[in-house]
């Protein structure tokens, strides 16, 4: 407890998910948190069982793609808690219907989710960064992807707007240091979020753990767990960085799972 105490937080996304357990374990480890999403229900009820527990939270509208949006949700922070001291990131999309490959792709998604997986982390930074920097420093982190270091036969735009975040992290933490505000980004890998649980089958989920280190999936909390630690004055010496959390996924030869079932059965 009071990892983070007394440090404000605005968490992006924060009413389901990733963000809403990164939202939770800020507050519960002592953060004042803002949580902004475009499911505003959502938000506020996350702030409310946040209330509930004894943290403290408020739960308020964004939309991620539109400038002015994002520019209210960090002055609402500043002029609710009087600063910000941590700023996550973390609004995402995907849509494998129309993220295709290249050749085949609708260019329209091409710009919606350069816009909100990309642009939305520069322009939430922007806006916060000044009052960072009144406040004597910060923590910014973004949610990247393992998607931004590798490639697919789809998603060819996820991809790239996630490798555009594990690089704009570096170039903030760079302009910003002397400043004493941080920038750092964490790349999950598949992780059981309620919609990740809903949308992929007991198949899929096989396919992934049979190339994973570990043998077990990634939950919400193993994110949120990463990002309290980047938030806090523990990591006061990390800028620049993206963690990838993604039990070990691809840090083998991606041959390997097969060989191993190969070997089984030569040996039998």
């Amino acid at each position: 407890m009071g990892r983070v105490t007394d440090k404000v937080a605005l968490v992006t996304g924060g009413a389901s998910g990733i963000g809403l357990s990164s939202a939770t374990l800020l507050a519960k480890e002592g953060a004042k948190v803002v949580i902004a999403d475009f499911n505003v229900d959502g938000a506020r009820e996350a702030a409310q069982e946040i209330k509930s527990n004894g943290g403290e939270a408020v739960g308020i509208f964004l939309d991620a793609g539109d400038e002015i949006s994002i520019m209210e949700a960090v002055e609402f922070t500043v002029k609710e808690y009087g600063t910000i001291n941590v700023l996550y990131n973390n609004v995402g999309s995907t849509n494998l219907r129309k993220d295709l490959d290249i050749v085949n792709m609708d260019l329209d998604e091409w710009d919606r989710l350069m816009n909100l997986n990309l642009k939305s982390v520069l322009l939430g930074t922007r806006f916060a960064v000044p009052h960072m920097i009144k406040a004597g420093g910060g923590s910014i982190i973004n949610t990247a992807s393992m998607a931004g270091f590798f490639s697919d036969s789809i998603r060819s735009a996820y991809g790239a707007s996630k490798a555009g975040v594990v690089n704009l992290t570096k170039y903030i933490a760079t302009q910003y240091g002397k400043n004493k505000i941080r920038c750092n980004a964490v790349a999950p890998g598949l992780i059981l979020t309620p919609a990740a649980r809903n949308n992929m089958s007991p198949e899929v989920l096989d396919i992934f753990a049979k190339f994973n280190a570990l043998p077990y999936h990634g939950e919400p909390e193993d994110i949120g767990n990463t990002v309290v630690f980047l938030a806090s004055d523990e990591a006061k010496f990390i800028t620049g960085q993206t963690i990838q959390v993604e039990g070990g996924h691809y840090i083998a030869n991606p041959s390997i799972a097969d060989f191993e079932e190969f070997m089984k059965k030569a040996q039998s």
